[in-house]
């Protein structure tokens, strides 16, 4: 199983960057995808997640409205769309698979496999 994050980069507050999260090796549209990053110094955190389904989304409160997750069944791909960046968003980007239940979607737990994170800063 493999998950490569790509995608991270340099950008200044209120820029965008869009981080994807190809994925082989296991059946994609039965995973639930997730994101979370860990900033220096700081415990890893959850970011956003997309049932197997996408009928479910989740996001942590502070990425809400400036931060979304998509898949792509077709291309075993996951997608985070970041507007309006805030140098608070600086960190390592990590994209995992999972068969979390709903408990347990927003926890490192709940996920069985990590892509090798992409570094995400964003300056003011």
């Amino acid at each position: 199983v493999q998950l490569q994050a790509s995608g991270g980069g340099l950008v200044q507050a209120g820029g965008s960057l869009r981080l994807s999260c190809a994925v082989s090796g296991l059946t994609f549209s039965s995973y639930t995808m997730g994101w979370f990053r860990q900033a220096p110094g700081k415990e890893r955190e959850f970011v956003a997640a997309m049932s197997w389904t996408g009928g479910g989304t989740y996001y942590t409160d502070s990425v809400k409205g400036r931060f979304t997750i998509s898949r792509d069944n077709a291309k075993n791909t996951a997608l985070l769309q970041m507007n309006s960046l805030e140098p608070e968003d600086t960190a390592v980007y990590y994209c995992a698979a999972g068969r979390p239940i709903t408990t347990y979607v927003r926890a490192s737990a709940g996920y069985s496999h990590w892509g090798q994170g992409t570094q995400v800063t964003v300056s003011s």
